[in-house]
């Protein structure tokens, strides 16, 4: 059985009260042994001492200099930690989580026997009721029922993921007879919701708080020594970051090309102002962007590099991006 997804691409304010996602691109590296959390501690940015069944936590895994890999969500599903993430990034971060993992009482491994959707909408928890007995909150963000587990991703709309074999998840998801949408979806409601999308070009480009890991509570400063901690400390307390993420809107007929670019105005000329990590484009043209930009608290024009006719907009993050 699959999962049929609609092929359109409707704009944030199209999108219908309630619906299912499709997360074909996600996977998640497993950790599990005897000393995975030992291991993973000394890996990562969050404190995963404090993980437990059913805890959610956002983080990053980085090198000796601090550049980031990859941002997960780390959930606990049958004695293993996992860190879910969109597959662009695994590669490499799971390369170095083994090499490392050798000498640890751990086994290393990407996913291969899960499927990952998302229900989305203010029914959520009622179609989830019908079917599970209890669904997870804010205060219990991870749930799990049988074989399923149930995750509540917070943000300005109620969002759940669904994790389960591809045949369980697939009959799940064609149960509630909503509209299903590919993966694009997921990446828009990321997008607004200044989650960091890394996809392969712009995995160790960028510290922690580049990406705003340090506004979303994914990364601890009290849990001690992890790999690249002395880089991330060293932003955090002496202010040397002068870069965040922001989510960006325009509007363009034509298609975005991959290597497009945001430039800001300076005088009478323009110059590079960062690089777009993640895009989606609507059918009707709207675009939302997540770009790497200054965070110099100045207003200056924006436009994109290759169409420097559009004009590129700020858009209010969920978020203050003041570290605290």
């Amino acid at each position: 059985m699959t999962i049929t997804s609609s092929s359109a691409l409707p704009s944030l304010s199209e999108l219908p009260e309630n619906y299912c996602i499709n997360l074909s691109d996600f996977s998640a590296i497993s950790l599990a042994g005897e000393e995975q959390s030992k291991y993973l501690q000394g890996q990562v940015t969050c404190d995963v001492n404090n993980a437990n069944e059913h805890s959610l936590m956002i983080g990053a895994h980085c090198d000796a200099k601090g550049k980031v890999f990859s941002v997960f969500r780390l959930i606990n599903r049958n004695n293993a930690h996992l860190l879910i993430q969109p597959s662009a990034s695994i590669t490499d971060s799971l390369a170095e989580l083994k090499k490392f993992g050798v000498f640890a009482k751990v086994e290393i491994t990407q996913t291969q026997d899960l499927s990952f959707a998302a229900l989305v909408g203010e029914k959520s928890v009622e179609l989830l009721q019908n079917k599970f007995s209890q669904v997870p909150d804010s205060s219990t963000p991870v749930v799990q029922d049988n074989s399923t587990t149930l995750v509540y991703v917070s943000g300005k709309q109620a969002r759940y993921l669904l994790i389960d074999s591809p045949d369980n998840l697939a009959a799940l998801v064609q149960s509630f007879e909503l509209p299903t949408y590919t993966q694009a979806i997921w990446n828009l409601l990321e997008i607004t919701e200044g989650f960091p999308i890394l996809s392969i070009n712009s995995c160790r480009q960028y510290v922690p708080q580049m990406l705003n890991l340090q506004a979303i509570n994914g990364i601890s400063f009290t849990k001690g020594c992890y790999l690249g901690q002395e880089t991330v400390a060293r932003m955090q307390y002496l202010g040397k970051n002068k870069r965040a993420l922001f989510s960006l809107t325009a509007q363009l007929p034509d298609t975005l090309n991959n290597d497009n670019t945001i430039e800001k105005q300076l005088g009478e000329n323009w110059r590079k102002a960062g690089d777009i990590l993640a895009s989606y484009q609507s059918d009707n043209g709207t675009c939302y962007l997540q770009a790497v930009l200054a965070n110099d608290g100045e207003t200056q024009k924006l436009r994109l590099g290759l169409n420097p006719e559009t004009v590129v907009t700020k858009a209010a993050l969920p978020y203050a991006l003041v570290s605290e």
